[in-house]
C-alpha cells in the first residue's frame, strides 16, 4: 500500500498562518504533509523537516533539489531545537506532527515492523541505531519485557507473554518477526475480532525500541520555545498513550495557573494561559477511513501559542 498522509487537508489548513512564515514538520515521513504546506506557502516561506528514518530522508533530499524553500534533516526531532539554533532561527510560525509508523516502514518485510511477513525482527526507524527490537529481546530481563508489553501495548497478557519468550530464547535466540508473532499467539487468550493477537505486543516494542513517548514528551515543550504568538501546534496521533500525552500537554498549558483550587486568587490575577485550544478534538471522516483504514486510530489536536513571553531558550 502506498503511504497516504492522514488527516492533510485539515491538518495543514489548521496549521498555516502566514504564507510568508517558517514551519517545521517534524515527522517527514514519505512527504505527505510537507508537499501540502509547500503547496500553501509563497515564495518566502521556508519548511523545516526531520525524520529519523534514512529511507524518508533520501525522499526529502529528492524534494529539497527542486524546492529551495524546503530542508530535511536526519534526526530524532527531540533535537531540533538544536537544529534551529545552528540555522539561526529564532521562531517558528507552526510545527506539526503526525506520530506513529509509517505505511511503507510496515508494508517493508526488511524493516521488520509487521507480523504479516517472515523477516529479520528489527523495528529501528533509524537503522544507523544499532539495538534491534532482536538484540533486545534475547538479552531483556523477563520483568522489563513485560513492563514494556504491559505499559506500551497495553496488553493484559504480558507476563504470560514475556514468559515464553524468556523460555524460548534459553533454546535459540528469537531472530525474526514470525517466531515472535506465533509465541504471543499462544499466549493470548482473547482478542479484538478483525486483531492479530500480536499486534499490541509488536506496537509495544516498537514504541520501546524507538523511544517514541519519551522523545515526544520531550519535545513539546521545547516547541513552546520556539512558537512565536499566533503560531500553531497540530499533532496527529495515532495511539491512546501518544495522544494522552498531547492532550495533557495541551492542557496544562491551557489552564491559565496551575494553583490549587482553593486558593483564593482573582481572575485578574491569574497570569495567561500559554496555548490556547483552536478546536475540538478531530478524527478522520468515514470517507477518508474508507479509502485509507490507517486512518480509524487517528487524533487530530491543535492549539495556538498565546503572546505569553516565555524565559530565554
Amino acid at each position: 500500500m502506498s503511504h497516504q498522509s492522514v488527516m492533510c487537508e485539515e491538518s495543514v489548513t489548521a496549521l498555516i498562518t502566514r504564507k510568508e512564515g517558517i514551519y517545521v514538520d517534524q515527522t517527514f515521513g514519505c512527504g505527505g504533509h510537507s508537499k501540502a504546506i509547500l503547496n500553501q506557502l509563497g515564495p518566502e516561506g521556508r519548511l523545516i523537516a526531520f525524520d529519523k528514518d534514512l529511507e524518508a530522508v533520501a525522499i526529502g533530499l529528492a524534494l529539497a533539489k527542486t524546492d529551495k524553500r524546503f530542508c530535511i534533516v536526519h534526526s530524532d526531532f527531540s533535537n531540533f531545537d538544536a537544529t534551529l539554533d545552528r540555522m539561526g532561527v529564532d521562531e517558528i510560525d507552526g510545527a506539526i506532527f503526525d506520530l506513529g509508523v509509517s505505511s511503507p516502514q510496515l508494508d517493508d518485510a526488511k524493516r521488520g515492523f509487521s507480523f504479516r511477513f517472515d523477516a529479520p525482527l528489527d523495528m529501528r526507524m533509524d537503522t544507523t541505531v544499532p539495538l534491534t527490537a532482536a538484540i533486545w529481546l534475547n538479552q531483556a530481563a523477563p520483568s522489563e519485557i513485560k513492563r514494556v508489553i504491559r505499559e506500551y501495548g497495553e496488553e493484559r497478557f504480558a507476563g504470560n507473554i514475556a514468559q515464553s519468550i524468556v523460555r524460548a530464547r534459553a533454546l535459540a535466540p528469537i531472530t525474526t518477526t514470525s517466531e515472535l508473532a506465533m509465541l504471543v499467539k499462544k499466549e493470548i487468550k482473547t482478542y479484538e475480532a478483525g486483531q492479530h493477537p500480536a499486534t499490541r505486543t509488536f506496537q509495544a516494542i516498537r514504541i520501546y525500541i524507538n523511544d517514541e513517548l519519551n522523545v515526544l514528551t520531550k519535545v513539546l515543550p521545547k516547541v513552546m520555545r520556539y512558537l512565536r504568538c499566533g503560531g500553531k501546534l497540530v499533532v496527529i496521533s495515532f495511539h491512546s498513550l501518544e495522544d494522552r500525552i498531547v492532550k495533557r500537554f495541551m492542557r496544562f498549558h491551557h489552564e491559565n495557573d496551575h494553583l490549587p483550587r482553593w486558593a483564593m486568587v482573582r481572575n485578574s490575577e491569574l497570569s495567561a494561559p500559554l496555548l490556547e485550544k483552536v478546536d475540538p478534538m478531530r478524527r478522520a471522516s468515514d470517507q477518508e477511513i474508507a479509502s485509507n483504514p490507517r486512518a480509524r486510530s487517528a487524533v487530530l489536536r491543535v492549539a495556538r501559542r498565546s503572546g505569553v513571553i516565555l524565559e530565554e531558550k
